[in-house]
C-alpha cells in the first residue's frame, strides 16, 4: 500500500508518521511518499520519518520530492497537508480582521475567507494531477478550511473525504471521563467544520445509551473551562459546542483577547523554528513532547483510520467526516459538505441519519452554509465584488462597512495569492 502525503514538510508530520508506526496493523503501508517544495524542511522530516519507522520495527519505505506528480503515481490515498504562504499569511489573517473589530482567525471570519482564496487553487491543482496520475486514489483532505476545501474537491469530481480533529479529541476525552474505551465513545456529532455541536455521547455505537447528560452533570465546570465557555452557557445549552463556536458565542470579547496577546501564528512560528532544530538531530527518532502544543491532538489517528476504511481495511465502521449532506441535514442544499457520523468503507463516506437539529444550531449552519457557498464562488472565480459578498454573509462580519474595509484589506495582504487581484 502507498500513500503520499502533500505538505509532507510540516511540523506536524511526525505525529502522523508516529501514527503510521504505531498502527500499521490497522494501515499496513508499504511505502510513503512526503511531497513539499521546501527542500530543506523536506529532508529533515524525511530522515526523522525513517529514524521513527526504523526504531518502531516499520518495515515501510519512506522517500521525499518537490515533483507532486511522481509522488502520488501509483497513490492508494494522497493526504493533503498544505499551507500555502505558510506562518506569515497566517499572521496576517490572525491581524487585519482586528482593525475592523472582527475576530482574526485563521479558519473562519475574513482570515478564514482569505485562506480559502488561496488554498481551493491550489488544492485543485494537485487533484487534478492526483486524477490524471492515479484516478482510482482517496484524496484525504485536512487542509483548512475543510468543509470549503472538500467542497471545492468534491464538486470537481474527486474522490475526497474531509478530515478534522475536533470529534477524536472529544471521543478521546469523553472516553477518560467514562472510563471506557475510545472506540466504544459513539458521538452525535453534528454542525459544519469547525461549527459543531455533540449533541449526544452514546456508549457502545450509534444505538448505544447516551451519557451527555450525565457528563454535563459531573464535569459540565471543567468540560466548559476547556472550551473557555461560562459553564452556565454549556448548563442551558445542554450540548458541548466545539471550541470555535467561542468565536460566534463569544466575539466581543474573543476580539478583546486577541489585540492584547500574542497571536497563535507567531506562537507557531516560535515552536516550528525549536520543532525543525529538533528534527535536525540525527539521534532523535521519535515525535518530541513539544510537537503536542503544536496543535492536531490524535490527527494520526484520525487519519489511519479513515484511510484504512476507504482503502478496505481494518478502518472504524463509524466515522465522523467532512462529506456531501445529501438530505442528512434537511434545511440544507444536497451539495453542502457537513461534518458528521458516517458510514466509511471503499465506496467512501455515507452520513447517518441525525435527529432534528434545534433551531438555534440549525439557523447558524445554514447561514454559516450561505457564506461558505459565496466563499467557494469567490475562490474559484475571483472577483472584488465576490469577495465582499462572501463577508457581507459571514455572520462574525455582516456589516457593509465592515465588509468593505476588509475585503480591500483582504485583496491588499493576499494579491500574490491570487491571480484575479
Amino acid at each position: 500500500m502507498k500513500l503520499a502525503v502533500v505538505g509532507g514538510g510540516s511540523t506536524y508530520t511526525p505525529e502522523l508518521i508516529d501514527g503510521f508506526a504505531r498502527l500499521r496493523d490497522t494501515l499496513p503501508i508499504s511505502e510513503l511518499v512526503l511531497i513539499d517544495p521546501a527542500a530543506d524542511r523536506l529532508e529533515l522530516i524525511g530522515g526523522l520519518a525513517r529514524r521513527i519507522f526504523a526504531k518502531q520495527g516499520h518495515g515501510g519505505t519512506i522517500t521525499t520530492t518537490s515533483d507532486v506528480d511522481a509522488g502520488v503515481a501509483d497513490a492508494d490515498a494522497v493526504l493533503l497537508q498544505l499551507r500555502v504562504g505558510g506562518q506569515a499569511a497566517r499572521l496576517q489573517d490572525e491581524t487585519w480582521p482586528l482593525e475592523c473589530g472582527c475576530v482574526g482567525q485563521e479558519t473562519t471570519g475574513a482570515g478564514g475567507l482569505a485562506k480559502a482564496l488561496r488554498t481551493v487553487p491550489v488544492v485543485l491543482d494537485i487533484a487534478e494531477r492526483v486524477r490524471r496520475t492515479n484516478p482510482n486514489a482517496w484524496i484525504i483532505d485536512f487542509t483548512n478550511p475543510v468543509g470549503i476545501v472538500t467542497r471545492a474537491l468534491l464538486q470537481a469530481g474527486h474522490k475526497a473525504v474531509g478530515l478534522c480533529n475536533v470529534a477524536i479529541g472529544f471521543q478521546r476525552r469523553f472516553a477518560a471521563l467514562l472510563d471506557v474505551a475510545p472506540s466504544e465513545v459513539h458521538l452525535d456529532h453534528v454542525g459544519l467544520n469547525h461549527l459543531t455541536w455533540e449533541t449526544g455521547v452514546r456508549v457502545g455505537g450509534p444505538e448505544g445509551e447516551d451519557r451527555l447528560p450525565a457528563l454535563l452533570a459531573e464535569h459540565g465546570a471543567s468540560i466548559a473551562e476547556s472550551l473557555s465557555l461560562p459553564h452556565p452557557l454549556i448548563e442551558r445549552l445542554g450540548v458541548v459546542p466545539s471550541y470555535y463556536l467561542r468565536y460566534f458565542y463569544a466575539h466581543d470579547e474573543v476580539v478583546r483577547e486577541l489585540r492584547t496577546k500574542p497571536s497563535r501564528a507567531s506562537e507557531v512560528a516560535a515552536m516550528e523554528r525549536q520543532l525543525l532544530e529538533m528534527y535536525g538531530d540525527p539521534a532523535l527518532d521519535s515525535k518530541p513532547e513539544l510537537l503536542a502544543k503544536r496543535g492536531g491532538a490524535f490527527y494520526s489517528e484520525a487519519a489511519v483510520d479513515l484511510a484504512a476504511s476507504l482503502l478496505g481495511g481494518g478502518g472504524s465502521p463509524y466515522q465522523v467526516v467532512n462529506t456531501l449532506n445529501n438530505g442528512t441535514l434537511p434545511f440544507l442544499p444536497d451539495d453542502a459538505v457537513i461534518e458528521t457520523q458516517a458510514s466509511v468503507d471503499a465506496r467512501g463516506a455515507s452520513p447517518l441519519a441525525v435527529a432534528p437539529v434545534d433551531p438555534l444550531y440549525a439557523g447558524l449552519i445554514a447561514n454559516v452554509t450561505a457564506y461558505e457557498d459565496l466563499a467557494l464562488d469567490a475562490a474559484l472565480r475571483g472577483g472584488r465584488d465576490r469577495v465582499f459578498r462572501a463577508l457581507l454573509s459571514h455572520p462574525l462580519i455582516g456589516q457593509y462597512e465592515y465588509a468593505e474595509a476588509l475585503t480591500d484589506q483582504l485583496v491588499a495582504h493576499n494579491r500574490e495569492h491570487l491571480a484575479w487581484a
